[in-house]
């Protein structure tokens, strides 16, 4: 039972179903008053997905659906670097060819462990969504993150989610595709997180009026530096202790403008953003 697998927010926000003759839509001008008249988050949260939000490679855990659990080795020595987008289409192909199924491939994401503390985290900010506005920056794919988020009944507090395209097709195949084109040297092919985070950043200054007060990135990988080096001193970057965020950050400190607090627990990013929430 797959769906049993499912980690639920205690205590979170229930929909009340519509009553009898209840209108339940809603036009895009009521929508548009009605956010007009909320309080705008004053900070943002950035979180990646792999190994922060989770706490392992989605990529890697799917293979647990393959027949014996592992890619072939002419498989594996496809991959060049830079070119990881590419490599993992030719990955999600050889699994449609070996008959791993849709549903296969959910419970195989579904099952995946969330990282240590990440649900208190979630659990934290669902309660101070007027102070947080939540974005996922990932290089995973839109299937699994979504998947993920829904079984862990946290999709809904996250404005939006930066990541690559991924559907499954008519024959049952999961096809993805590369989120953008960039020429910024140090990230991959189809994804400039940096790129990402400063076109959201002027999107939501123009919707709102005024920049967020503070922006915060939780991350742990290599592809989480860029980003990170855009942000200022006013900013905080979370990188998981003893990943290779944490290591890079260690030997090109002297470049870097924002806060660094390392976690090792989503505990250690809610301590942070606990005070932050309390300075009015």
């Amino acid at each position: 039972m797959a769906r049993a697998r499912c980690r639920q927010l205690r205590d979170g926000p229930k929909e009340e179903p519509a009553g009898p003759g209840e209108d339940v839509v809603q036009t895009a001008v009521d929508q548009r008053a009605e956010m007009s008249a909320q309080p705008q988050p004053r900070f943002l949260v950035l979180f990646d997905f792999d190994e922060t939000l989770v706490n392992e490679n989605s990529d890697d855990a799917v293979l647990q659906a393959l027949p014996g659990q592992q890619l072939p080795d002419w498989l594996k020595s496809g991959y060049r670097e830079g070119h990881y987008n590419e490599h993992m289409q030719q990955i999600l192909a050889y699994m449609a060819e070996r008959g791993v199924s849709r549903d296969a491939i959910r419970s195989a994401v579904e099952s995946i462990p969330p990282a240590p503390g990440a649900l208190a985290l979630l659990h934290f900010l669902q309660g101070h969504q007027r102070d947080f506005e939540l974005a996922v920056v990932s290089d995973a794919n839109m299937y699994f993150i979504d998947t993920w988020l829904k079984c862990a009944g946290v999709r809904h507090l996250f404005r939006k989610i930066f990541t690559n395209p991924a559907s499954f097709d008519a024959g049952g195949r999961l096809v993805l595709l590369p989120f953008h084109a960039h020429s910024c040297p140090r990230c991959p092919d189809n994804m400039c997180k940096q790129v990402i985070l400063r076109e959201y950043l002027a999107l939501r200054q123009k919707e709102r009026g005024a920049p967020f007060q503070q922006v915060f990135y939780v991350g742990d990988g290599a592809n989480d530096m860029c980003p990170s080096l855009a942000l200022g001193p006013r900013d905080t970057v979370f990188p998981r202790k003893d990943f290779p965020m944490h290591a890079l950050l260690k030997s090109e400190g002297a470049k870097f403008k924002a806060n660094v607090v390392p976690w090792t627990s989503g505990q250690d990013v809610m301590n942070c953003l606990e005070k932050i929430a309390e300075e009015r």
